[in-house]
């Protein structure tokens, strides 16, 4: 069986060691019924369906024989939450939340090759608009409730679904829960079934490693505008918008913010430098023992797809100036997306990019960036997560990671609930279509799924 041991590592099991028992098939069958149902509701922005999936789950919860006291649709706007307790004997400290959102990016249906609202089942995979982000982990997580209460199980302590509806966008349904019903999902730690998850072997599809995520970086939206009184194009002048915007956007292409590190990114380096080769792999081994190498976190930094690992980014990513051909401009403005490491504020980055910029550049920043700090690293999560690992899917070790992206996690962090990126899925790298066409998961790992979560959830509340 695998044992996680801290640091980054978890010890590697046999092919067959931890091998958990399949899901009954009356629970698969549950699960791809509800994983079908939501799969055809197109919860997508604009269309106002998010409410019809929460009153479908929540539905289902009903008939599962939780009370109508513990399921709450809490309505926001044209979105809704959907939040159900799961009561425990309460000997084991504060409840656990479990967290996933009910809203999908837009899927025009002429551009994919099957309809995205349906679930189609096909050559071992699962097709649909949400398969992989994230209607998967909502229908594992709502059977694994309905599959624990149909077997009598009482938890240590009380388990809490909190599922959003609007994470795709502005994320006002999760804001709105740990603000305005701060008691209903108020719980110790948080598990996100939006994040962290295993990665599968390419071709072979055998379980290659699995990650935990315990913090995340945040997007920050920065304009960049300069003013200028303009003129006729026949009459050129040392001071022009576009050139003074060009050069602020040079000097800020130049600059690296600093080096920055966590627990998270330490322990994903050092477990990815095992499996790395060339410079790359060495830089990474040294930088996760001595983080303060400047030139490992400078070979790291070379390749796009580590830079964010490492430290805070900002990249140029739209421009628009002038109003004429044939006038000078009068104003020039560059969007700045921002990733920002945790433990840097939105102003710190700001002020970083004004003093770039120079005097004569005004920098704002676009939207509120919600910046969290990393999570405390628990050994209780890391060896559950590890115990149901090796249950679905033995062999793949375990391995913290920070996220280059931002979900929900990001919002329970900032209300003070320590999240961790749990989902139960593994995926190949090459078959990651979320927010893309043809998204899918495979069935086998969907299923495993249902494993994963009822090992895990026994693990921290049995």
């Amino acid at each position: 069986m695998s044992v996680w041991l801290g640091a980054g590592v978890l010890g590697l099991a046999g092919a067959g060691a931890g091998a958990g028992t399949a899901a009954p098939d009356a629970v698969r069958s549950q699960a791809r019924e509800i994983f079908a149902h939501i799969i055809g509701i197109e919860s997508s922005i604009g269309e106002g369906n998010v409410p019809l999936v929460a009153k479908y789950l929540a539905e289902r919860f009903k008939a599962g024989g939780f009370p109508d006291a513990d399921i709450h649709i809490l309505p926001l706007g044209e979105t809704a939450s959907l939040v159900v307790r799961y009561r425990g004997k309460g000997s084991g400290g504060k409840p656990i939340a479990l967290i996933a959102h009910m809203d999908v990016v837009t899927a025009k249906r002429s551009d994919w090759q099957r309809d995205p609202y349906t679930l189609i089942e096909e050559n071992g995979f699962f097709y649909g608009r949400g398969t992989s982000d994230v209607k998967q982990e909502v229908a594992l997580l709502t059977a694994t409730f309905l599959r624990l209460k149909a077997e009598g199980f009482v938890p240590s302590r009380d388990l809490i679904i909190a599922f959003s509806g609007d994470e795709e966008t502005a994320q006002a349904t999760a804001r709105d829960l740990v603000t305005a019903h701060r008691d209903l999902v108020d719980a110790e730690f948080a598990l996100n079934g939006d994040g962290g998850g295993g990665v599968l072997t390419e071709g072979t599809a055998k379980p290659l490693i699995y990650y935990v995520q315990g913090a995340e970086k945040s997007s920050a939206q920065f304009l960049l505008t300069t003013h200028n009184p303009g003129g006729h194009s026949s009459q050129p002048r040392s001071d022009n918008a576009i050139y003074e915007l060009a050069d602020a956007l040079k000097a800020v292409q130049r600059y690296e913010f600093p080096v920055m590190w966590n627990e998270w990114t330490l322990g994903d380096f050092k477990a990815a430098s095992q499996v790395t080769q060339g410079a790359l792999g060495t830089a990474m081994a040294r930088f996760a023992a001595d983080p303060g190498n400047a030139a490992a976190a400078a070979e790291i930094s070379k390749n796009p797809a580590f830079i964010g690992k490492v430290r805070t980014t900002c990249v140029a990513t739209m421009l628009a100036g002038g109003h004429a051909e044939n006038a000078l401009p009068q104003s020039a403005t560059a969007t700045i997306n921002c990733r920002i490491f945790p433990g840097t504020s939105a102003a710190d980055v700001q002020k970083t990019l004004q003093g770039l910029a120079g005097p004569k550049v005004d920098v704002r920043q676009g939207y509120d960036a919600l910046v969290s700090n990393a999570s405390p690293m628990r050994d209780d999560v890391m060896r559950a997560v590890a115990k149901a690992v090796a249950a679905s899917n033995p062999g793949a070790p375990v391995v913290p990671t920070q996220a280059a992206y931002a979900t929900d996690g990001a919002v329970f962090r900032n209300a003070g609930i320590p999240t961790y990126g749990a989902g139960g899925v593994f995926i190949m790298n090459s078959e990651e279509f979320a927010h893309g066409l043809n998204e899918r998961i495979r069935v086998k790992e969907f299923y495993n799924g249902l494993t994963y979560w009822d090992v895990l959830i026994k693990a921290l509340a049995g």
